[in-house]
């Protein structure tokens, strides 16, 4: 009976782990945010929107992807949903009624690169989940990436 109710346990906890393991960081959304910026610079902004876009391609890592931005709030790529794609998102607010766009370009145009926190649809979990991203302004586009909170 004790060897059951530990498989049992432990079959409970390992979709959890598993899970927990999906998650990229704010390291890897940071990495992923420089590894963009020196593609848009080496092959330009609609090779680069192209790779981005790609949801099977280099810019999409377990929770992980790229989204692109012009400085009027229009999203120029979208690792994660597509539909998003060439939409004016300036007035988009999360779960908490933050204008995440309107902060993000914000950001950008006082630092040209930073941090954000937000809330946002995780593509893995399909919830709403606390998110740190990371965005950098090159030439006139943000480009950004973050992770979801563990």
């Amino acid at each position: 009976m004790r060897h059951a109710l530990t498989l049992a346990t432990l079959l409970a906890v390992l979709p959890a782990l598993a899970r927990a393991e999906e998650r990229a960081t704010t390291k890897d959304a940071e990495a992923m945010v420089h590894q963009a910026v020196a593609l848009v610079k080496k092959e330009g902004k609609e090779r680069a929107f192209a790779v981005f876009n790609d949801p099977k391609g280099p810019f999409v890592f377990r929770d992980l992807y790229v989204t692109v931005y012009g400085l009027d709030g229009k999203c120029l790529a979208h690792g994660a949903n597509k539909a998003r794609i060439g939409k004016a998102l300036l007035d988009d607010k999360d779960a908490d009624g933050k204008l995440f766009v309107r902060e993000r370009i914000e950001i950008a145009r006082k630092s040209g690169k930073g941090w954000q926190e937000y809330k946002f649809l995780n593509p893995v979990t399909k919830q709403v989940e606390d998110k740190v991203a990371y965005l950098e302004l090159v030439d006139d586009v943000i480009v950004v990436s973050g992770a979801y909170r563990r």
